[in-house]
This record gives structure tokens, sequence and C-alpha cells, in this order.
């Protein structure tokens, strides 16, 4: 741990002095670039859409804006593994998580007009990869392990302008292992995917709670940190750890679990809840769950907020549900595919920690942008900006 927080330093140190070389364009840029498959397969993006990504490419760590043909437009580098971002889209900033046990986060402007700001993570504490702003733009919070207490926080940061994002305090999110958080439509409530994995950094990622787990969802105040609702899954369930986390068009929470119980088990691995109600678990056929692995990597709702996706790097699928009523409504084929972006309605970018990127959704055969490479390796998550 002490080795990381050091490397993380001199990293930030490098950064500041602007020699780790930060550029809108780069090798793996060009070569992207001339690599963007424009067959008709592939629909126009739309004009000016950016995403984001973390990913290793040529033995380097990166975050990456890009747009819907996979080009680069500006590229941030990281010095260990990224995970996802909070994300202020109408400001152009962002925040990018190292993978947990993360101790680096780097906030900065999406179009590059700034100098990225390392963001250390607090003594005693380490990021889980997946932040929020809010609205007004001041704040951002993150989710983040109280490891020597055993208990998940929200890390509270000021991100006014010339805040640095300084450290100002934290939330419990009443329960254990914080992974994904939202804000929920009405722009004052916070929820939280508690996975209910107790970790500690001594341990890697070690499980130290297998047999107590009791994963959550916590709807949280994002004005005074009050627990307004928090909603556990049955007891016979209680190893169903829920991580990642996506809203449907009318408010309703959709929720990806991995599940740490005996692999010859197959609980459902993606439902819903609406505040207030108990939540909605979803199977779909036997062999679609069975190929899941017990394994959801990434929940993501498609423009209208009417078609759910959610990504099976282990089982090699993605999964797309009817947001209504919960039904499948189709399967893309992808090895490794993880990351999933709302393209257009029922259409998603989908990329692989292979390299490949691509169109898909459930209704039209998968489209390819991007093609497989030994030198690129996409990381667990992809937003739209």
């Amino acid at each position: 741990m002490e080795i990381d927080r050091r490397r993380f330093l001199t990293w930030a140190a490098l950064t500041a002095s602007g020699s780790m070389g930060l550029a809108a364009t780069s090798a793996w840029a060009q070569v992207q670039g001339a690599s963007a498959d424009t067959r008709s397969g592939v629909q126009a993006p739309e004009t000016g859409r950016l995403y984001l990504a973390a990913r290793k490419a040529y033995g380097r760590y990166e975050a990456v804006v890009l747009d819907a043909q996979g080009r680069d437009q500006y590229v941030v580098p990281m010095p260990a593994r990224g995970h996802s971002f909070a994300l202020d889209p109408q400001r152009g900033r962002a925040v990018v998580f190292g993978r947990q046990p993360g101790f680096f986060a780097v906030g900065f402007s999406t179009n590059g007009s700034a100098e990225p700001q390392a963001i250390a993570a607090a003594e005693g504490r380490h990021f889980f990869g997946h932040g929020v702003y809010l609205p007004d733009g001041q704040l951002m919070l993150a989710t983040e392990n109280d490891y020597e207490a055993g208990q998940g926080v929200l890390g509270i940061y000021d991100a006014s302008p010339g805040g640095a994002y300084r450290r100002i305090g934290e939330f419990s999110t009443g329960g254990i292992g914080p992974h994904e958080v939202v804000l929920l439509p009405d722009g004052k409530t916070l929820c939280v995917a508690n996975g209910g994995i107790l970790t500690h950094p001594d341990y890697g990622k070690l499980e130290l709670n297998l047999d107590t787990m009791q994963p959550s969802l916590a709807y949280i105040d994002a004005g005074n940190g009050q627990l307004l609702e928090r909603i556990a899954l049955p007891p016979s369930l209680h190893q169903l750890s829920i991580r990642h986390l996506a809203l449907a068009a009318d408010g309703t929470v959709w929720f990806g679990c991995q599940h740490m119980g005996p692999a010859s088990e197959r609980p459902p691995l993606v439902g819903r809840h609406r505040r207030g109600q108990t939540p909605e678990l979803f199977t779909g056929p036997d062999e679609v769950l069975r190929n899941c692995r017990n394994y959801i990597g990434s929940v993501a709702a498609d423009p209208t907020g009417e078609v759910i996706a959610t990504s099976s790097p282990v089982g090699n699928q993605v999964l797309y549900w009817n947001a209504a009523d919960g039904t499948l409504k189709g399967v893309t084929l992808l090895a490794d595919g993880c990351g999933v972006a709302p393209l257009a309605p029922a259409r998603f970018l989908v990329n692989s920690g292979m390299g490949e990127l691509v169109q898909a959704g459930p209704e039209q055969e998968a489209a390819s942008i991007l093609t497989r490479s030994s030198d690129l390796s996409w990381d667990n998550h992809f937003r739209r900006l």
C-alpha cells in the first residue's frame, strides 16, 4: 500500500510539471483514426457526441475522450489501471478513479483546456472506482472504503473552481463495499450499491466476510447524508453482491450483481428497484443465465431509458432488457465485452478487454468499429458525456 502511495505522489509531481506529455493526439490516436471501421453497418454518430473510457494502450494506462467512431479526442495518462468516472458534462469536466483498491484519481477537463489535477485518497481510505458530481458542480462524491473500520463512505470533494478537489468530509453509505453511486432524477437523492464485501488493501481484493455479506441499495440525501431508505436482498441471496447501477426512464434503479457463493449456484444477476417497493430480480432463459457465470460487469440505459444493457465479460455476452417489464430483448456475443455506453434508441457502444469496439443492440447484429488488438485493452466501464 505504501509503495502505491509513493508511486502516485511521484506521478502526480510529474503531471504537475507537465513532463507526462499530455496530448489530445498520440501515436495510438493515429492508429485508431486509420483503423476505424466505416462500413455501412455502423451508424453515423451524433454530432459532437463524446465518450470516456479507461484503457491500457501500448503499455500505458490512460483515460481517453473519444468519439463514437473510436477516434481519440483527448488522452490523460494515469499511473495505474483506471476503472470508471464521475461526469460533469455541463462544465466539461470528469474525474477518473483508480481500480479497487484505488489510491489515485485524476480530475480533468474533457477538452484538454486545463491541466489535470491529481487526487490522492485520504489516509485510511481508498477509492472503489466510481463517483458522481452534484448538479451545481460544486461537489463531487466518490465511493470509498474506510478499511480500518470496515465500512463504506462517500468521500465529499470541493469541486468548485479553484477547489482542486479538496476532500471536505464524508457520508456513511450504510453498508460495506460501496461500489457505484448514481444521482436520481430529483437531483437530491443518491443511490449507492453496497456490494457487501469486506476488503482491506493489505490483503488486496481478498473477500474477508463471504459468510456474513449483506449487500444493499442505500438511498441517501445528497445534502446532509441522511440514510433515506436501505433495501437488502433476501437472506438466501446474501452472497449476491450488488455492484453496478443505471437509471431507467421512469427513475427506476436497475442493478447488476456478482455472485460470491458456490459456482454451481445460479441466482438471478439483474434486478430493478422502485423506492418503497421490494426489489425485482430477472433471469432470462436458463442458458443465458448460465453463460453469465455469475458475473455482471456493467449496467447502462439507452438514451430513451427504455432498454437496459448488462454485460458479462466472463460470460462473453451483453444482455438487453425491456425496462418496462424486465423481459430479455436480446443478446450480443463479445469476448470479454464489458464497457457499455448508450448510443441511440436500443443501440449501445460496447468495448472489450481485447481492444474491440462495436455498435450493438437487441434488434440489430453487432457492427465492428475497432477490431481486436494485442496493444489495447479497454477497462470495465464506458461512459457517454
